[in-house]
C-alpha cells in the first residue's frame, strides 16, 4: 500500500466530503478511492469515517489522524517546494488567513504588490472572524487580533498595535453635538458591538499621561452588530458613536469621514500579529511572504493608522 497516497486520499476525500467528489478532484476511479480508503483503515485497525447514503463524518480517531496527516502532507509540499525551486523563485499556493479588521484595510492593498513581485506563487487568502485552526485547515500564514486565541506552539511576529478610539461623523456632531466628557456619552447613540462584555458599557481606562482610573460608562445602542464594516457605515452615516480600533477606522479619519472624540482618554489597544506554524524549514513561499510583510511593518509599536490620520 502507498501510504503517501493513502494520506492525500484521505485528506481529500474529507475535504470534499465523498469519495465520488474527492475521485473527480484526484482524477481518479471511485473504485480506486474506496480500495485505498479501505486498505488504510485495514492497515490501522480502525475505522477513520463514519459512513452513510447522504453523507461521511470523522470517528474520533479519524479527526486525530487528520490533523497529523495534514501536517505531515503540509510538510513533504514545503520540502518538496524547497528541494525544486530556488529562494528567487518560489512557487506553489500559499494560503493566508486573516482577520476582517486587519484584511480589508491593511493585507489588501499589499497582496497586488506581493504577486506582482512573485508571480509564480497563487496566493488563496481567506478573510473571515472565525477564530481557526492554521494547522488543522491547512493555513501557511496566518494575520491575528491578539483577542484572538493562538496556538503557543505557533510563531507570532506583533506587527502593529492599533488603539482604540471613539469617533463620530461631522454630521453627527452637527446635528447631536460631541459629548462633553465621558459621562456624557451614555446620553448619545452609539454603535456597538455584539459582545457581552460591551453591549451595556464601554471602558474607558484613564486619561492619557494620568494614573489609571478604569471605568466602566452605560451606553445606549442604536444599533448593535456583530460586523465592524456595518458599524462603521452607520457611523459614517451619522447614526452614532463608534468605538472601534484604528486598524479599521484610520481612512476615514484621514477623509475627514469620521472625527476622532476625546484624544485625551485611554480606550485601550489591540495589537496585530502574524502567525504561522513552528517548522524547522520554511518553504520559500512562507519565508518570502513573511520577510516581504515584516518589511511594511517595521515598527510593531507603533499605531500606523493613527500616525497615517495625523499626516
Amino acid at each position: 500500500m502507498d501510504r503517501l497516497q493513502s494520506m492525500r486520499i484521505f485528506s481529500k476525500v474529507v475535504e470534499q466530503g465523498s469519495f465520488a467528489r474527492a475521485a473527480i478532484a484526484m482524477e481518479m476511479s471511485n473504485a480506486v478511492v474506496t480500495r485505498y480508503m479501505a486498505d488504510l483503515e485495514t492497515h490501522l485497525g480502525t475505522r477513520l469515517l463514519n459512513r452513510t447514503t447522504r453523507k461521511l463524518s470523522l470517528t474520533e480517531t479519524g479527526q486525530i489522524y487528520l490533523e497529523r496527516v495534514r501536517q505531515i502532507l503540509a510538510d513533504i509540499d514545503d520540502a518538496d517546494a524547497v528541494a525544486s525551486y530556488s529562494a528567487k523563485k518560489p512557487s506553489g499556493t500559499l494560503r493566508i488567513y486573516s482577520h476582517p479588521s486587519f484584511g480589508r484595510s491593511q493585507l489588501a492593498p499589499l497582496i497586488p504588490k506581493f504577486a506582482k513581485e512573485f508571480p509564480d506563487i497563487i496566493l488563496d487568502v481567506r478573510v473571515t472572524d472565525r477564530n481557526i485552526d492554521l494547522v488543522e485547515e491547512g493555513i501557511d500564514i496566518g494575520f491575528f487580533l491578539d483577542l484572538q486565541k493562538i496556538d503557543s506552539s505557533m510563531i507570532a511576529r506583533k506587527l502593529v498595535t492599533s488603539e482604540v478610539l471613539l469617533c463620530a461623523s461631522p454630521d453627527y456632531i452637527k446635528k447631536y453635538g460631541a459629548p462633553k466628557n465621558a459621562e456624557d456619552v451614555s446620553n448619545h447613540k452609539c454603535l456597538n458591538f455584539g459582545y457581552d462584555f460591551m453591549r451595556d458599557n464601554w471602558a474607558i481606562q484613564g486619561v492619557r499621561g494620568q494614573p489609571a482610573s478604569p471605568k466602566q460608562i452605560p451606553i445606549h445602542s442604536c444599533v448593535i452588530s456583530n460586523n465592524a464594516d456595518i458599524l462603521r457605515e452607520c457611523a459614517v452615516a451619522g447614526m452614532g458613536l463608534v468605538l472601534r480600533p484604528s486598524v479599521m477606522l484610520g481612512d476615514d479619519l484621514s477623509s475627514g469621514r469620521l472625527v476622532r472624540i476625546f484624544p485625551e482618554y485611554l480606550l485601550g489597544e489591540v495589537s496585530i500579529s502574524m502567525v504561522y506554524p513552528s517548522r524547522r524549514l520554511l518553504s520559500a513561499k512562507v519565508r518570502n511572504f513573511v520577510n516581504f510583510i515584516s518589511a511594511n511593518y517595521p515598527h510593531p509599536d507603533v499605531d500606523a493608522w493613527l500616525v497615517q490620520a495625523s499626516a
